[in-house]
């Protein structure tokens, strides 16, 4: 073997050893418990019933953990496409719509939404910039998003980088097309102040037990697989893609703009 290869023998066989370390731990990537507290605590800070929307629903574990931690009651509403996620859901009592939402207006009046949780939903989009648009739009001044990523900056992702391989966070042959780090998102979400990102935390730490891995993921939330965000919608009036007007970007983002130019022909 050349040595090319005997790296690539060696990298697979490291891979392998790590993939067995971590094993079991997967379930943290999600941050279920970061954001229901997050999400609980906001609700309980009314003195009314609340209004909870999900983009990319999945299960509907995230909506349901929040309920379940409120102390005043909540109206649960999700956005999903998968036909057996919808049917799970209504099921369990959340009023679900289905659209594309990188390129369909969410179904909700203005300021609808108390809080608003995007959980492993951003890094399978392009159009970025309309689905925060969305979430502003339908968000109350004040209210709060709870976003959960994968990491790119993670310990894991620093080491195959490092060993000259792709990031498992934005892999070629897989579905993610986006990646963040905290200074990049952060940076993103503040932008034109429509929002304010308030609190950070980390979840799992590849290739650590589910025990370890927990301890570390607070004391290096930087370094953890997931990241997540609290973020505050500011009352700064507008809709986010202006900020589209004010940069160029050399790809062309959907704003909606031509959207609504071509009912208004119709």
């Amino acid at each position: 073997m050349n040595p090319v290869e005997i790296q690539e023998v060696i990298l697979s066989m490291l891979r392998r050893f790590l993939f067995n370390l971590k094993n079991g731990t997967e379930s943290l990537n999600y941050g279920r418990e970061i954001i229901a507290a997050w999400g609980a605590s906001h609700v309980n800070a009314h003195s009314h019933p609340t209004q909870l929307l999900d983009v990319g629903l999945g299960n509907g574990h995230d909506l349901l953990n929040i309920q379940a931690q409120a102390n005043i009651p909540a109206h649960l509403f999700g956005i999903e496409s998968y036909a057996p996620y919808i049917q799970a859901a209504r099921e369990k009592g959340i009023t679900i719509a289905s659209l594309d939402i990188e390129r369909e207006r969410f179904p909700f009046e203005d300021q609808s939404f108390d809080v608003v949780v995007a959980n492993q939903i951003l890094e399978h989009t392009k159009e970025i910039f309309f689905i925060i648009a969305e979430v502003g739009r339908v968000l109350k001044p004040n209210g709060k998003l709870i976003i959960g990523v994968p990491n790119l900056a993670s310990l894991h992702n620093r080491i195959a980088l490092l060993l000259g391989q792709q990031p498992t966070t934005i892999d070629v042959l897989g579905p993610h097309v986006r990646a963040f780090t905290r200074r990049s998102f952060t940076h993103f979400l503040e932008t034109n102040d429509y929002f304010k990102v308030v609190d950070f935390k980390g979840s799992n730490f590849y290739p650590f037990p589910p025990t370890l891995s927990t301890r570390l993921s607070r004391l290096f939330p930087m370094a953890a697989v997931g990241s997540f965000y609290l973020v505050e919608r500011t009352e700064k009036r507008g809709y986010f893609t202006e900020i589209l007007h004010q940069q160029f970007f050399e790809t062309p983002f959907f704003t909606g703009e031509e959207d609504a130019r071509e009912k208004i022909r119709r």
